[in-house]
């Protein structure tokens, strides 16, 4: 039987195939752009008044960094991270109405009241003295916790060139200055012999807390960016280097992953943390990490871990850890038929810039936001919206002890997809609505020449080359990329979809952003949130909705190491530590679920407060029933369901919730 040869059309047709279905799902994934009367309509719930933020006098105010002679070439580019801030209660005072945050222009932490709080004291510089320090040493972020669980705020401050360092709050100490704290190395070092730092030189740009062994301490997990060398020191040897892919990138500085020990209060507060080598596998902990978050997803109260990877695979590690022992094993998205392969969790190979876990979808499990570079004729990726696709937690353990992650990449489909150049972002509720919104900072390097062909150029270039940071192509003062670029403020609309109205809202500050932080920092029922920018002044956003009681507060605490069932108020305040990794599942009169949990510090470079909070929208007036998980000082699991009234609540869990009584 003769053989039929088969025509060029006919090869053809696989190629077309694809051209038409890529093309195909690129119109329906792109939505036309929305009116300005749609944009004003959909904008019309939320009001925020722009506060300034009170820093010390005198700071410096430089625009870009000393950096290591092979990276002068490329300084703007080195000089593009740092602005960080973080919203907790750091005073004491039972609202989370303090701010901890990174100024680049003065290379400083910075400790101040937020706006909306008055001046209650001077804003002052967190300052490492006695501990060994350099000129080629830059803070990065700043973490509030309570690291040795005395019940009073500690901050960890994270920096390139050298080891976080943790400054400890002193007891019996009043007011709130520098003096309050006492500064320790978070890595013990050898003793400087000449009052310069000579220890490893981490330069840090992601940090995770939470209770991932379930012993009731709080562990960190440390991601480090570039390669432990002098990444900012211009008398340095010129040894440094730069990401080896622009896809598959596994040459950065690595994953530390600190386990909590032992700790000590008094006047002369300590911690002890041990490093555990192997809690992440090689494979998955040498990515470009810029952002880290984690939420329990199984209900076991081991929280997961999620890596957001510059030029590589983003990881979700599955929590396997026993007491006194942390270990993760990573598990990957399933790929379909018409699913692109960036699109499949763990095998991405886009810019991750940062993530938030949040219910989004209120549906009573976690989903995941994850920042991308995304701007239209630069490097068009996309942000990731993952969300949950099972329906307890029982599927969802299922799927983890099997290597599979459950989630299925929706931002197309939400209209959250594209941005600009995605950095830090946090989902919370600025409404009370019952609904998330998403706040996602943007922008690059600000300047006056248009680069963007030149980082097209390099994006397309071989990969054998990147590493070498002379083959890049010069970005210094006066180059732009994506410097203009706006705040976003997604808000869902009545058909569930997203859309920004950071311009309706007068957000649209052409400065590039950082770190955002969330809380309510004075108590009304309403979220405000704070914005690091990179190389420009923080700004502060008043929430002034209308409506401020519809909503739900919680702030849940155990009680401090060596305690007791301690259940009062001194001066005014709760005494006890935040509950690390606590859930909070809420079922309001109307049916409408939530779930959300006491975040110890996720993200890039803004760390939103400890509160547990939920707009209750048309429920607001009616009890809802709250579902809480915890786990004890001893690592035992709790579980209680309450019926709660609008309004703050303080809760202690020890081996039940019992709420503090009212000031």
């Amino acid at each position: 039987m003769p053989t039929q040869s088969v025509g060029p059309a006919r090869r053809a047709l696989p190629a077309v195939f694809a051209i038409l279905l890529a093309g195909t799902l690129f119109l329906m994934a792109r939505a036309p752009e929305a009116s300005a009367d749609e944009k004003a309509s959909v904008a019309a719930g939320f009001r925020f008044t722009q506060l300034p933020i009170a820093l010390p006098p005198g700071l410096a105010q430089r625009t870009i960094r000393e950096v290591n002679p092979d990276y002068q070439n490329i300084r703007s580019w080195i000089s593009s991270v740092g602005a960080a801030v973080a919203a907790n209660d750091i005073e004491g005072t039972g609202v989370a109405n303090d701010l901890c945050l990174v100024d680049t222009r003065s290379d400083t932490a910075i400790v101040t009241p937020a706006p909306t709080s008055g001046d209650r004291y001077p804003p002052f510089v967190l300052d490492p003295a006695p501990l060994p320090m350099g000129p080629a040493i830059a803070p990065m972020g700043c973490v509030p916790g309570d690291f040795n669980l005395d019940g009073r705020m500690d901050l960890l401050v994270y920096y390139w060139g050298r080891t976080p360092v943790l400054f400890l709050r002193k007891a019996e100490t009043t007011g709130l200055n520098l003096a309050a704290f006492r500064p320790a190395e978070l890595v013990p070092q050898v003793p400087s012999p000449d009052g310069t730092y000579h220890g490893p030189l981490w330069n840090t740009n992601a940090i995770a807390v939470a209770d991932f062994d379930g012993d009731g301490g709080p562990d960190i997990s440390v991601h480090n960016y570039f390669p432990d060398s002098a990444v900012l020191d211009p008398d340095a040897p010129a040894n440094v280097r730069m990401n080896h892919s622009m896809s598959k990138a596994k040459n950065a500085g690595g994953a530390h992953v600190l386990r909590w020990v032992s700790a000590t209060g008094g006047g002369e507060p300590s911690v002890q943390y041990q490093e555990q080598a192997g809690a992440i596998d090689a494979s998955a902990a040498s990515g470009w990490t810029l952002g880290a978050g984690s939420a329990d997803l199984d209900g076991d109260l081991l929280p997961e871990l999620y890596l957001a990877n510059d030029f590589g695979n983003d990881h979700l590690l599955h929590n396997v850890s026993t007491r006194g022992r942390i270990r993760f094993t990573e598990v990957l998205g399933r790929r379909g038929a018409f699913t692109p392969k960036s699109m499949v969790l763990g095998h991405d190979s886009f810019k991750g810039m940062s993530m938030e876990f949040g219910d989004i979808d209120s549906d009573g499990s976690f989903d995941m936001f994850v920042s991308n570079i995304t701007t239209s004729w630069g490097l068009e990726e996309s942000n990731f919206l993952w969300i949950n696709n099972t329906s307890t937690a029982a599927e969802a353990r299922a799927k983890l002890e099997r290597g599979t992650a459950p989630f299925d990449e929706k931002s197309a489909r939400y209209d959250i997809a594209w941005t600009g150049w995605g950095w830090d972002a946090k989902m919370a509720d600025f409404d009370n609505s019952g609904h998330l919104a998403v706040v996602q900072t943007d922008g690059f390097i600000k300047g006056t020449v248009n680069r963007w062909n030149w980082l097209q150029e390099l994006a397309a270039s071989n990969d054998l080359l990147l590493e070498n940071p002379q083959m890049w192509p010069k970005q210094g003062p006066g180059d732009d990329i994506a410097g203009s670029q706006r705040l976003a403020f997604w808000v869902r609309k009545a058909d569930g979809k997203f859309l920004d109205v950071s311009a309706a809202l007068g957000l649209d500050v052409p400065i590039p952003t950082r770190g955002v932080a969330v809380a309510d920092t004075d108590g009304d029922g309403a979220q405000d949130f704070a914005v690091a920018r990179q190389w420009g002044p923080p700004a502060f956003y008043h929430n002034e909705i209308p409506r401020k009681d519809a909503f739900l507060g919680l702030r849940l605490y155990r009680p401090v190491a060596g305690a007791g069932d301690e259940l009062n108020r001194v001066r005014g305040r709760v005494v006890g530590s935040p509950a690390y990794g606590a859930l909070a599942r809420i079922v309001t009169a109307g049916g409408h679920v939530q779930v959300a949990q006491l975040d110890g510090g996720s993200g890039h470079s803004g760390k939103r407060s400890f509160d547990v909070f939920f707009g209750l929208g048309a429920d607001g007036d009616r009890p809802v029933s709250v579902e809480l998980s915890w786990r004890d000082l001893d690592g035992v699991v709790h579980h209680q369901t309450l019926d709660l009234t609008s309004g703050w609540h303080d809760l202690m869990l020890t081996t039940r919730a019992l709420e503090v009584p009212a000031r």
